[in-house]
């Protein structure tokens, strides 16, 4: 891991997720939520609920996927994403 992707999670874990995922799933709303974040933020934290049945590495993917991030890291109920500039 780079020191450049060590400094993001670092980063990562000292922030308090800002966007929740529960039982309505991965919507377009969210996305643009997590669009909006990003584009403020640069790096955000998202909790996916227990109400949220899925698998948390194919859900963090997804979001990345939809949202035009990249994903930091995964850790428990939690996932991490930055804009792709950070990450090259």
């Amino acid at each position: 891991m780079s020191s450049r992707n060590k400094d993001l999670v670092r980063r990562g874990s000292e922030l308090k997720p800002t966007v929740h995922v529960g039982k309505d799933g991965i919507t377009e709303g969210l996305i643009e939520e997590i669009r909006r974040q990003i584009k403020d933020h640069e790096l955000i934290k998202i909790k996916l609920l227990p109400s949220a049945e899925f698998d948390r590495n194919e859900a963090a993917q997804e979001l990345a996927e939809r949202s035009d991030t990249k994903v930091v890291e995964v850790r428990g109920n939690t996932v991490v994403l930055c804009n792709k500039r950070l990450i090259q």
